[in-house]
């Protein structure tokens, strides 16, 4: 675990986007130079020595530090985006929201048995965006070797929703209870 104080570069925003939530507003930590270079690092450092082939981000704000992180490690970046944002064919797979469902894609290409992944975003919550792109990489027979985030919501238990599809560690720099 870093040393780093990265929760002091996190703001929060009550009453946003609606009365009652404290959004957490991670791009005064994108911002800072040591801030975004060390989170990075450190969620890079973590998995080092995984054998990670690929890191899976997901749309939007995960591409700001999945795309980094497997450049850090060597690895090839696999978007998971909304469906209709890939230009060829796709495996898609959904996942519960607040109020509804969503559902992400990724290339069909994309992993292969062969692949050790981490999957990397900058929240976990409820852990279903995570749940979705683990349902994706299952398709593929592609090895979990772990999820990071720059930030997790311990009050929502996330790790008890993912414990369901995985049993991969989650190593998360911030913790928010």
């Amino acid at each position: 675990m870093s040393d780093f104080d990265y929760a002091h570069l996190i703001t929060s925003v009550p009453d946003y986007p609606k009365p009652g939530v404290v959004f957490k507003d991670i791009t005064t930590l994108t911002k800072d130079p040591e801030g975004f270079s060390r989170a990075i690092n450190d969620l890079a450092d973590h998995f080092a020595d995984a054998g990670v082939t690929k890191v899976i981000g997901a749309e939007a704000r995960g591409f700001m530090f999945a795309a980094p992180v497997a450049y850090r490690l060597g690895a090839g970046f696999v978007p998971a985006r909304k469906p209709g944002k890939l230009p060829r064919e796709t495996l898609s797979a959904s996942y519960d929201l607040e109020y509804g469902t969503d559902c992400l894609e990724i290339h069909a290409d994309a992993l292969t048995p062969d692949d050790t992944v981490i999957l990397v975003d900058d929240l976990i919550a409820t852990g279903g965006t995570a749940i979705a792109q683990i349902k994706l990489l299952k398709e593929f027979g592609a090895k979990l070797a772990g999820m990071a985030f720059l930030m997790e919501l311990d009050f929502l238990n996330p790790r008890e929703h993912v414990s369901r599809y995985t049993d991969a560690e989650i190593y998360s720099l911030v913790h928010v209870s």
